[in-house]
């Protein structure tokens, strides 16, 4: 287990920091963009298309690194008032049921690309394919699956971050 989680953490890292590369990139758009519009009454056409879809590829590859730094949320209203054994059970069970949903997540983005890909689905303004960005959410639904694998067994095996 040990190799996987190394490959899994790097693999998350290496997604995190694109996704945040690609929303630093939506930021520098959006400048160019109302510099453009304020002094030269020309915004860079379908700004918001870019900015809509990016978005959601960022949050997607960042979604595995957050599972590993146990950075979703935590409703700790009730949690604390229970033994730290039942609370590692809880934390394992709800790693585990996201893991089942990331992946039924995966298969159902798989399914929406090959829809957008034959459909040939494209966007209002600038007519781009929207299917490139559903790879990014499938294989960032498939790693979220092995990062919660991670998460669980290092919760079992008494590991916290």
């Amino acid at each position: 287990m040990p190799a996987f989680a190394t490959a899994v953490q790097r693999l998350a890292r290496a997604f995190a920091l694109t996704g945040g590369g690609v929303l630093g990139a939506l930021a520098l758009l959006v400048v160019v963009s109302v510099v453009g519009r304020v002094a030269f009454g020309r915004p860079v056409p379908g700004d918001f298309e870019i900015v809509a879809t990016g978005t959601a590829v960022a949050v997607f590859l960042c979604l595995p690194y957050c599972q590993l730094q146990r950075g979703n949320l935590l409703v700790d209203l009730f949690l604390s008032r229970w033994s730290p054994r039942v609370v590692m059970w809880l934390d394992v069970v709800s790693a585990c049921l996201l893991a089942l949903l990331g992946l039924l997540f995966a298969w159902r983005m798989s399914l929406g690309l090959r829809d957008a890909f034959v459909y040939e689905d494209v966007s209002i303004i600038l007519g781009y394919p929207l299917w490139w960005a559903y790879p990014f959410a499938v294989a960032s639904f498939l790693l979220l699956a092995c990062a919660c694998i991670v998460t669980a067994a290092d919760d079992l095996q008494g590991r916290k971050p």
